[in-house]
């Protein structure tokens, strides 16, 4: 494989999957490279589902082996909600802030904290269709901290570390976090 497109639109998002995959010596694309691939509308039940949807239909309409992920934050308290509505939490069309006061008021008053990010990851080729799980648990802090990151990354802090996802530095934060782990397990399927 020497390229792929990342059924992606999110800026944050591309460039930290770009920086994982960055070592492959893979041309990588995104949804951006394709003006005329149309929006996804992310409506299965799962984050497999989603992930696949995605990947499918770019690789569908590019020819080229398409990556998608999908991502929720689940967090015990809630019954392992926002879930798959993570992106969509306080209504559609609404900012990662939106998404982050409403966790928040929700958390209020709550003792349990703890939470995980989940990602799947889909790979579709010609070929076959694979997927890859990864998985970062944490807890859910009262208020926001950090600069850096995305979406709920300033309210989020990984097991055994005393900074949020907004305050750790990138590469670490990309080798620990959900997507790092998903994608590594997709670096090593393609190493064989």
């Amino acid at each position: 494989m020497d390229k792929l497109v990342l059924a992606s639109r999110n800026k944050n998002k591309i460039a930290e999957m770009k920086a994982l995959v960055s070592d492959l010596g893979i041309k990588v694309y995104s949804a951006l490279d394709f003006p005329e691939l149309e929006e996804v509308d992310e409506d299965q039940d799962t984050l497999e589902g989603n992930a696949l949807k995605k990947a499918r239909y770019v690789h569908q309409h590019t020819g080229l082996p398409s990556l998608s992920d999908d991502t929720g934050l689940e967090v015990d308290a809630l019954g392992g909600a926002p879930g798959v509505y993570s992106a969509r939490y306080a209504g559609e069309k609404v900012t990662y802030q939106d998404n982050v006061l409403k966790l928040l008021r929700e958390m209020n008053g709550k003792e349990d904290r703890a939470a995980q990010f989940r990602t799947v990851v889909a790979l579709v080729t010609a070929e076959n269709e694979h997927t890859f799980e990864g998985v970062c648990k944490g807890v859910i802090i009262d208020h926001q901290r950090g600069e850096k990151g995305f979406g709920y990354d300033p309210v989020f802090l990984p097991q055994e570390f005393d900074q949020t996802f907004a305050e750790l530095d990138s590469k670490v934060k990309n080798e620990i976090s959900h997507r790092g782990r998903a994608i590594q397990k997709f670096i090593s399927f393609l190493k064989g």
